[in-house]
């Protein structure tokens, strides 16, 4: 008797028994954003809704800013993922491709800045943007944490195994060095662009902590900080919560459905390798 289509079969069982035990509260957020207030709280429980209705969601986007908390969020979360992709990657290209003096110490000290609590820097952080009038602003939530070590390290991984011999080739035809790397390396990169842009765009969109701290009009509120908003002192309005939290997954399951066919290749390439 073969035991490897055996073997194969409890592997990927066990697999789709975790998926979903991890999915069951994102399940039952979902579904329960489509059950009347007065079902949320009857007992027993029920997991499917017995009423269907849309009356959250209605009640939700007419309650306060919503629109306008959303697009706060979108357009800090591209804005910032696309400025992290860009910093990130010329970073790593340049400790992967240049040599120059002290760049092993560099990359060194950048890797253990991941050792750094936020918690340390954020006083510092503040202070600079109080400087520079940039407190109360987006722009506030985006420039910080455009440059990460993690995306630093990542980039740098994946670009050292890709051959110098390209980037040789392309200097003898008389390219430029922003020409090779926008023509030639980006296009290259994409596994990784797409696995530094995931974890960037899910960073930023989650984002609760910074966002509150920078941000005081509540016109420039991200939907993190919306969703804070309908906890109250005495009372959480739940039924609208559901409904708003909902809301909020959709984009980031968009944006991983997107890249997921290069997110893994970016994540293997960018660990293992180097």
């Amino acid at each position: 008797m073969n035991k490897q289509p055996v073997s194969k079969t409890l592997h990927y069982t066990v697999l789709i028994l975790l998926s979903l035990i991890t999915l069951l509260p994102v399940l039952w957020v979902v579904l329960s954003s489509f059950k009347p207030q007065s079902e949320l709280f009857q007992v027993p429980l029920t997991f499917i809704p017995q009423d269907w209705t849309l009356e959250n969601y209605v009640s939700s986007l007419a309650a306060g800013n919503f629109p306008v908390y959303f697009s706060n969020t979108v357009f800090v979360a591209v804005v910032s993922t696309a400025l992290t992709v860009l910093i990130n990657l010329m970073a790593g290209y340049a400790l992967a491709k240049y040599i120059f003096t002290g760049r092993d110490i560099i990359f060194t000290v950048m890797i253990a800045t991941l050792m750094i609590p936020l918690q340390v820097i954020m006083i510092p952080i503040f202070l600079q943007l109080k400087s520079l009038g940039m407190l109360n602003s987006l722009w506030g939530i985006i420039i910080p944490p455009a440059a990460t070590p993690t995306g630093v390290f990542l980039a740098r991984q994946y670009l050292v195994t890709l051959p110098n011999s390209l980037i040789e080739a392309a200097r003898i035809d008389g390219a430029r060095e922003h020409t090779i790397f926008f023509r030639l390396i980006l296009p290259m990169s994409k596994p990784i662009v797409a696995t530094i842009a995931i974890f960037s765009f899910m960073w930023r969109w989650n984002d609760y902590l910074w966002p509150l701290i920078v941000i005081t009009d509540n016109r420039k509120q991200t939907i993190q900080q919306a969703l804070a908003n309908f906890v109250g002192q005495l009372q959480i309005n739940w039924s609208d919560l559901l409904a708003m939290t909902t809301i909020a997954i959709i984009p980031v399951i968009i944006v991983f459905l997107a890249f997921q066919r290069f997110f893994f290749s970016g994540i293997a390439a960018g660990s293992v390798k180097g």
